[in-house]
């Protein structure tokens, strides 16, 4: 009888288990997807030389992530094609006792991307990723901070654009 009673509460414990499984888990409609290429995106901003900096960073954040694997455009199950649709900056902050003198501002990067199988069609819908970051003004140095910041805002745009394509929201 108890090893009865131990068996029926044993399994009664792994039942709840039941939908969990081990590894990455990927949306259902990029299940057959292994490898994805990243080519470098395109720049649709006035902000030069920014489209390896964000491939770069968006490629990095898929190899931390690992749910799918970097490959090049001829043997890759699908492409990611992205492009930088918007960087702007606005201002966060004013100096104490003078309004019209921004301290602080708010940085945004855009970035507009699709999935596309080895067929040339479209894997799921095309998403967007967005990333913000802040920087304070140094004095007459404001395009020097604003470039220093675009790095970490391209970290939040790849996290995000990884996250959505990984987990599929």
């Amino acid at each position: 009888m108890k090893n009865i009673l131990a068996g029926v509460l044993i399994s009664l414990c792994l039942a709840g288990c039941l939908g969990y499984t081990l590894g990455p888990v990927k949306p259902n409609y990029l299940s057959q997807v292994q490898t994805i290429a990243v080519p470098t995106f395109k720049n649709d901003t006035l902000v030069p030389r920014i489209e390896v900096l964000v491939t770069d960073t968006v490629i990095k954040q898929f190899q931390q992530d690992g749910t799918f694997k970097i490959g090049n455009e001829g043997n890759a199950d699908a492409v990611l094609k992205g492009e930088i649709s918007r960087i702007s900056r606005s201002p966060a902050r004013s100096e104490p006792g003078n309004v019209l003198s921004t301290l602080e501002f708010n940085l945004v990067m855009r970035v507009k991307y699709h999935l596309v199988g080895r067929d040339g069609k479209n894997l799921g819908p095309p998403g967007e990723a967005q990333g913000t970051t802040s920087f304070f003004r140094a004095p007459n140095e404001v395009v020097t901070e604003e470039r220093q910041a675009l790095p970490l805002a391209a970290e939040e745009v790849a996290n995000h654009l990884v996250t959505q394509l990984s987990e599929g929201w």
